[in-house]
């Protein structure tokens, strides 16, 4: 049975994009809101063109989204900053405005944790930090000195923060001199209650399918693999997400048959199209130093729903994939490696099962988000007393 102190908290969770869909956000609220917690998401709308307030999909209880429409460019470096204080501003209005109806924000990443701490010192509310990516490492062409401005002060607000999430365990070198006064991993683990509706698609066994679903940047490997794929139009690639390169990326694939374009999909789609694909792939640049921290949720998804997965060396991907056996590791922006990887899962369908059986297996051991899901609901025990 739910405390009744617990059934009185009430939390916000402030997300710098859409949440439309965002899978980490969503599976957080769920699991609060199913512990008695009140749940509401507000988050960032920089296009404005998505409905202000929604009701997150997927849940037994009712979670507000509220979006900000707040107009700002996807952009690099220096042409991102002004969108970004705007969404800050629009941000600490919000919660100020409504400071009456939460007691607690559950902020994501270091573009919303400001405003966050702003208010926990102004009228005492609870702070949980949930670091999805290192905000300074994540920058792509910030001036080095505004990165280390922002590497201290994030470093300083993860040690006022009453609680901090990270994604991967190997991010606490990332955060080695901070001092946070709790520390949880939860990792991008995806929920395999909402992956069990998802039917697996008939394949033609003479091709092949790939699937990527994500943030659309070059430093994904997103156009290296548009080259194998020239190489190859019998397969076929089922591509969906959104980002600063989208009209790079797309203006290739658009001249590609075998490429698929889905655009923004919901959560469920997104599950849709890696079940029927053949092989996942989050082949990212290490020399983002994010990168060489990284557990994307691509990582996961291939594990729960078995499919083999190719990964870039020195991602901590690879580290994961290795030890596991549960993919292929090849060097980033190595077209020639990526080809002779994905042939060789093309020839060997009884390769694939393999590598993609250990990789289920590994994520009811390790990673599943039932284990994921427990540790949140320890934290936040903890949290609100």
């Amino acid at each position: 049975m739910v405390s009744e102190k617990r059934m009185a908290a009430r939390i916000v969770i402030c997300r710098s994009n859409p949440v439309a869909p965002d899978p980490r956000v969503a599976k957080t609220a769920r699991t609060l809101a199913g512990q008695g917690y009140s749940v509401q998401i507000v988050c960032w709308d920089r296009m404005g063109m998505l409905t202000e307030q929604d009701k997150l999909a997927g849940s037994d209880e009712d979670i507000l989204i509220h979006r900000l429409r707040i107009l700002g460019e996807f952009g690099h470096g220096l042409g991102n900053l002004p969108g970004l204080l705007r969404w800050q501003w629009g941000l600490l209005h919000w919660l100020a405005t409504h400071r009456h109806e939460y007691d607690l924000i559950h902020a994501c990443d270091f573009d919303t944790v400001l405003p966050a701490w702003v208010c926990k010192l102004l009228w005492q509310k609870g702070l949980v930090y949930d670091i999805f990516d290192f905000y300074a490492d994540h920058l792509r062409a910030t001036p080095e000195v505004l990165k280390k401005m922002i590497r201290w002060i994030d470093l300083w607000m993860i040690g006022k923060a009453d609680a901090v999430i990270l994604a991967d365990d190997s991010r606490r070198e990332q955060i080695a001199s901070a001092r946070p006064k709790r520390l949880e991993i939860i990792y991008n683990s995806p929920d395999s209650v909402a992956s069990i509706a998802v039917e697996q698609e008939a394949t033609d066994s003479s091709s092949l399918r790939l699937a990527y679903v994500g943030l659309l940047q070059e430093e994904r490997g997103l156009v290296e693999m548009l080259a194998v794929l020239e190489m190859h139009p019998a397969w076929e690639l089922d591509l969906a997400g959104f980002g600063g390169d989208e009209a790079k990326i797309l203006a290739k694939a658009n001249q590609m048959n075998n490429v698929h374009w889905h655009g923004r999909v919901a959560y469920e789609e997104a599950l849709r199209l890696s079940q029927a694909a053949d092989i996942l792939f989050a082949t990212y640049d290490p020399a983002i130093p994010n990168h060489r921290y990284s557990s994307p949720n691509k990582l996961f998804e291939a594990m729960l729903l078995s499919k083999p997965i190719i990964v870039s060396r020195d991602t901590n991907m690879d580290r994961i994939v290795e030890r596991l056996d549960c993919g292929v590791v090849v060097e980033y922006g190595d077209v020639t490696q990526l080809d002779v990887a994905l042939t060789r899962l093309y020839l060997d369908k009884g390769y694939r099962t393999r590598l993609g059986e250990n990789g289920q297996r590994a994520y009811e051991a390790e990673f599943s988000w039932a284990i994921m899901q427990s540790r949140l609901i320890r934290l936040y025990a903890t949290v609100t007393g």
